[in-house]
């Protein structure tokens, strides 16, 4: 050390000087960094992350037409490719040859058109000169580059951005997970063999671990559709995903077939949701992605069909009154609502009671409310992640009178009959 209090190396100063400059800039810049991903995160409502514990069980193709599906009922929607060594989603919508502009605002998201809505789409397989080319990079590589997706990309204000993740629960879900504030929840795909079930159990423990919300499990390739008679095979045995979430205590989102015009659609760039509107895959989608409409968005607001203005509210009856608890009902009384007036009536059957089985088949119904004199605290959870509200402690009273007493604002509730 010299009399002058700096280090005695001669004119050129200090290097370890230099290396605290460094990395003092280094911490800004990531500090810089993280302050344009919050930024660009926080215009979007949902960001939904579709993974799966096994691959080939079509998560690409339903991370897709999941996408698809929202934008085609009038969302504002964005699908994030973060397969890195294996992006599919450029040819499952017809993008293999597109590439993103970039502009003061930063790189802009492959606009793909969907009947009369545009999905923003970004996906490592847009910045390849060769799509024969391999990418080798180790996780941190992989972590840079799912970062840049998030904090350089232009996505501007979305309703929802889909994420699709390779399979596994490797590098790229874990930074996803890591990365983006508020994720809302993962969507799980499986096929229904045990084989793919006992690595997609994984994907579920995974999440519990971080703390991310399961919305629900897909069961795809489902029973196959003969493209000759219509009939369905199960090939891969079927329900087996459906059982799992059931075991595992989440939501169960649908089963999609093994279909033909699938494989066709996805070859040509056209998801199915899009392009085969009335086939039963097409439906299988619709179906699945109504939870998904009715999440809660970062503002406290609900997202809502534009035609799903109208209350539909569920009375569990039996021998004409309601009854006491949901799941011992004979049917189910349901009631259209259109400016606090009840304009259509109509009784429904339900499917067998079984765990997790009602408040699907009631999200299916379109149901936004139901009404019950007792309601365990795991169905109520359940009937919540569907987005269909939940009242309990009602009288057993004629249902058209318990749904009057509701919407004058007069009914009477009392305790939970039925908490476990």
């Amino acid at each position: 050390m010299g009399s002058d209090g700096k280090c005695g190396h001669g004119g050129g100063g200090c290097s370890s000087g230099n290396e605290h400059q460094g990395g003092g800039r280094d911490e800004m810049n990531e500090f810089l960094d993280n302050q344009l991903l919050s930024k660009r995160m926080s215009m979007i409502k949902n960001k939904i992350i579709v993974m799966s514990g096994k691959g080939g069980v079509g998560k690409s193709t339903v991370a897709a037409n999941i996408a698809v599906g929202l934008a085609m009922r009038g969302l504002r929607v964005g699908l994030l490719d973060v397969d890195i060594h294996g992006p599919s989603v450029p040819r499952l919508l017809g993008l293999a040859d597109a590439r993103p502009d970039h502009d003061e605002f930063g790189l802009k998201p492959v606009e793909c058109k969907v009947g009369d809505a545009v999905l923003r789409v970004m996906s490592i397989g847009f910045l390849t000169s060769n799509r024969d080319e391999a990418i080798i990079w180790r996780g941190p590589m992989k972590m840079t580059a799912i970062k840049q997706f998030l904090k350089d990309v232009a996505w501007g204000e979305l309703d929802f951005l889909v994420i699709d993740s390779p399979p596994g629960t490797g590098d790229e879900p874990l930074s996803v997970c890591q990365l983006i504030p508020g994720l809302t929840g993962a969507v799980i795909v499986t096929t229904p063999q045990k084989l793919a079930i006992d690595d997609v159990r994984k994907s579920i423990a995974f999440c519990n671990r971080l703390n991310l919300r399961v919305l629900g499990v897909v069961e795809n390739m489902s029973g196959f559709v003969c493209p000759k008679c219509g009939e369905t095979i199960d090939v891969f045995k079927s329900g087996g995903g459906q059982e799992m979430a059931s075991d595992m205590g989440v939501p169960f989102l649908g089963k999609v077939p093994l279909d033909p015009a699938v494989v066709a659609a996805g070859d040509d760039g056209s998801p199915v949701a899009a392009s085969i509107a009335d086939g039963p895959t097409a439906a299988a989608f619709s179906l699945m992605i109504e939870p998904l409409l009715t999440l809660v968005n970062n503002d406290g607001e609900q997202i809502q069909q534009k035609e799903g203005a109208a209350m539909r509210i569920a009375i569990p009856t039996a021998q004409g009154s309601l009854c006491m608890h949901f799941g011992h009902c004979e049917v189910f009384t349901i009631f259209d609502v259109e400016d606090n007036k009840v304009v259509k009536t109509q009784t429904l059957t339900p499917p067998e009671h079984e765990p997790g089985v009602i408040p699907k088949w009631l999200s299916e119904q379109k149901a936004t409310h139901i009404i019950a004199g007792g309601m365990g605290s795991r169905a109520q959870d359940l009937f919540k992640q569907y987005g269909i509200e939940v009242v309990v402690g009602a009288p057993a009273l004629a249902p058209q009178n318990v749904v009057e007493q509701y919407l004058s604002g007069s009914l009477q509730c009392g305790g939970n009959v039925c908490d476990h």
